[in-house]
């Protein structure tokens, strides 16, 4: 499917991805799921890559929560830019190095349910009209939420199908 350019159609997208990687997952045995990936990659194994998903979720919700009180949240997190994402990524990956994979299934789930009722709670206009929302400068809102839902649920079951070959 192409990129989402309304309200139902991400909510769509970003539903199939999230449920096509959890039926991914779940379909693996236990072993398989904590099984460490190859060496190469950032994310070490599906805890990793589900906390990071929770976390970019709960990032984008804090954006949201701040920019639309007319204020300006740090995008994407205080101290770091678009240039410094890796670092960012690094940062996120070690704050959830003690967390299991169960809890990382239900943080995610979690935040996957907040980020969704956002999406509810807003028209196509208020999506995905650029420039509508101060906080998001040139860009819509609904193209910061397509990075942290669908695209990135597609992200994140291509990286382990890569890792599990």
């Amino acid at each position: 499917m192409a990129r989402p350019k309304t309200k139902p159609e991400l909510l769509d997208l970003s539903s199939k991805n999230f449920e096509k990687l959890n039926e991914f997952v779940e379909k693996l045995s236990t072993t398989e799921q904590e099984k460490e990936f190859p060496k190469g990659t950032m994310n070490r194994n599906i805890r990793d890559v589900l906390t990071h998903l929770h976390h970019w979720h709960m990032m984008v919700s804090e954006w949201y929560r701040i920019g639309m009180t007319g204020e300006k949240p740090d995008i994407p997190a205080k101290g770091y830019t678009w240039k410094t994402t890796p670092e960012l990524n690094r940062t996120i990956l070690e704050q959830y190095q003690n967390t299991s994979l169960a809890d990382a299934k239900k943080l995610l789930k979690n935040s996957y349910k907040q980020v969704r009722k956002l999406i509810m709670n807003h028209t196509d206009e208020e999506l995905f009209e650029k420039k509508r929302y101060k906080w998001t400068g040139t860009t819509s809102l609904g193209a910061y939420l397509i990075s942290a839902t669908s695209s990135h649920y597609d992200w994140a079951l291509k990286l382990i199908l890569k890792a599990k070959k």
